[in-house]
């Protein structure tokens, strides 16, 4: 990349960065909170949740002695709940100190290439390379590579790129300012005339159309599921059941019905949402017992100190009104 590329993008980024409020901190375990649920979660999603979040958790210490119930409960609605547990673990293991290396920090629950390097890099300003989404987009285009990015060449290179445009100071800011300009400016149709280092990219320069990068390789077809299970109540009181498994281990849910009739009545509601591959249909009928082990009866009061995913509390609510 030519000189000048990094001292345009730093510029452009103390100009226009957002005012995110872990931004406001070098502290790694905050920092690390922000990194957990980022993953797969909109920025103005996760910012009441990481304040709420800091409030009730300031200290890395604090989370570590919290119950995982307390825990599962204050990311309900985040979703992808393991990010919560790993979390929670993380905390746990790490004890009065960070890692302050990649290796040692990769040993963590939950942390990968992206949220040990980001840790790193934000909080003391490590020299090393992260690359999420929108930094991937940034250098496909930079770079005008035109393979399959999620494929395992295609990772390696994005991420070789990255490694190859690190200053010798100033990474922190430097990481930071390449994920701002994938998220506000470098997007899925890129605003190529807005784009402080649109001199430099090569995508742009060889006369191709950058929104037409990066290539991703074709998505596994999406998997229909139904899923059913019983609304049981006695007065105020409804019925819900630990789950024991993924996905939302640790989580309440209505019962799962055990053994399916030969012939349904209709469900009292049914409601459709998406995880991974799977677009799943919550069926709920009436009962008026189960044969699911180890039921819970849970007041109408007490539903909303539960964790319970957002697909089942949705139908709950449906129910009561």
């Amino acid at each position: 990349m030519p000189l000048g590329f990094t001292q345009q993008l730093r510029e452009w980024f103390r100009a226009h960065a957002r005012d995110l409020p872990w931004r406001h901190t070098r502290d790694p375990y905050a920092i690390m909170v922000s990194e957990f649920m980022l993953q797969q979660t909109q920025v103005a999603t996760v910012i009441p949740y990481f304040k709420r979040w800091m409030q009730r958790f300031p200290t890395l210490q604090s989370l570590a002695a919290a119950h995982e119930q307390d825990v599962l409960g204050l990311w309900q609605g985040l979703g992808y709940y393991s990010r919560a547990k790993n979390l929670h673990r993380a905390a746990q293991v790490v004890g009065e100190t960070f890692p302050d290396t990649l290796a040692e920090m990769k040993k963590l629950p939950g942390m990968g290439d992206y949220t040990a390097g980001a840790i790193l890099t934000f909080s003391s300003n490590a020299r090393v390379p992260i690359v999420d989404a929108n930094i991937a987009r940034v250098l496909a285009r930079l770079f005008n590579f035109e393979h399959p990015i999620d494929s395992t060449a295609g990772r390696a290179k994005i991420w070789a790129y990255a490694a190859q445009l690190l200053p010798k100071e100033d990474a922190g800011e430097f990481n930071a300012a390449l994920m701002e300009l994938g998220a506000l400016i470098c997007i899925p149709r890129p605003k190529c005339d807005e784009c402080p280092v649109n001199t430099h990219c090569l995508a742009l320069q060889s006369g191709n159309d950058p929104a037409a990068l990066p290539v991703k390789s074709p998505k596994a077809a999406t998997t229909q599921k139904v899923e059913r299970a019983l609304h049981i109540t006695n007065g105020d009181w409804v019925a819900l059941v630990q789950r024991t498994q993924n996905p939302w281990l640790g989580m309440w849910i209505l019962p799962p019905m055990m053994n399916e009739p030969d012939v349904l009545e209709m469900p009292i509601i049914s409601h459709k949402y998406g995880i991974t591959r799977y677009r799943v249909t919550l069926e709920i009928y009436p009962a008026k017992s189960t044969n699911a082990p180890d039921i819970r009866w849970v007041s109408a009061n007490d539903l909303a100190a539960l964790p319970i995913p957002s697909p089942y509390r949705r139908v709950l609510e449906a129910l009561a009104r």
